[in-house]
């Protein structure tokens, strides 16, 4: 077969875009890993990604880790790959079908396969801050799997930068992608982390900055996060109207100012939240619980927490 009118695919891509009538996406190339690369005065991120065998972190399992630490400068950089990490993991239980259907992963895939969660520690100890594309799901299932993951700050991908401000329609990452120029093999872990990599080291379409200097400046400004202790069931949906979500006891219900990220889980708890109590915190751990937020006006050790990042 002839390819000659193929081989120059770029240029003809290019060829495309600049007629006007057609938008080209290209398939997304994955950074490849340098562990020698460390230049100074710049800092270690993992992005993180879990399939699993459902959405509750308190009853199903992880059955694929994949986890990518990059190199950033503190000006939110993205300056290259340093190692990757994917690893799969036998539940107790089969696999639903329709997780198979959505992830592609089945119990012959895993059958046999530990994650040996010594390496996973050892990956995500040297880094400064932890990222997810949704920090309020796949948070629950990492910090169950392992407790350094609990000593973290963690960033999302998905609530941190202003996307809706940067002419964005939507926050899923496969959509993300796809206004940004790239496609990819959706729903394995390590390729959902080199696509949440890649989106956050592309300038934003309006502002110029990096989708990650976004986050990181998002994050490093303080928010009020606010409880409403134990407030009538029949409140529910005023107060999910004023931004709040519902937390399993260990979380606070979030207001407007802070991050959205938590799973609502209505039918699992009640009553809801009544008394309001405001406590200021760092928004990289407003999806979770408090381990590692810094509150407002507190010792020069929050100060030192929140610039680490």
């Amino acid at each position: 077969m002839d390819m000659s009118p193929f081989e120059d695919l770029e240029g003809a891509a290019a060829r495309l875009e600049a007629s006007g009538a057609y938008r080209v996406l290209r398939r997304l190339e994955p950074r490849r890993a340098d562990p020698e690369l460390r230049p100074q005065g710049s800092r270690l991120g993992v992005v993180l990604d879990v399939e699993t065998t459902g959405m509750d972190c308190a009853r199903d399992e992880v059955i694929e880790l994949a986890m990518v630490r990059f190199v950033y400068s503190p000006e939110g950089e993205v300056v290259g790959v340093q190692d990757t990490f994917q690893g799969l993991h036998q539940p107790t239980q089969p696999i639903p079908a329709e997780i198979t259907a959505i992830t592609g992963i089945d119990d012959p895939m895993v059958a046999g396969h530990i994650l040996e969660l010594d390496a996973v520690g050892a990956f995500v100890a040297p880094a400064h801050i932890v990222l997810a594309q949704n920090a309020g799901f796949d948070r629950g299932f990492a910090e169950r799997l392992h407790a350094y993951f609990s000593t973290k700050p963690w960033g999302c991908s998905m609530c941190e930068p202003p996307w809706r401000k940067e002419r964005f329609e939507g926050q899923k990452l496969a959509y993300l992608a796809a206004e940004s120029g790239f496609f990819y093999n959706r729903h394995r872990a390590l390729n959902d982390c080199m696509a949440t990599l890649e989106l956050l080291a592309r300038p934003l379409p309006r502002s110029g900055r990096s989708g990650l200097a976004a986050l990181l400046g998002k994050a490093r400004q303080p928010s009020w996060r606010i409880w409403a202790d134990q407030a009538p069931y029949e409140f529910k949906d005023r107060l999910r109207q004023r931004g709040y979500r519902w937390s399993d006891g260990a979380m606070a219900a979030l207001a407007p100012g802070g991050s959205r990220c938590t799973t609502p889980s209505w039918m699992t708890r009640s009553p809801f939240y009544a008394r309001i109590s405001t406590v200021a915190t760092w928004t990289f751990r407003a999806a979770g619980s408090q381990l590692s937020t810094a509150t407002l006006g507190g010792s020069d050790e929050s100060v030192r927490h929140k610039a680490s990042y």
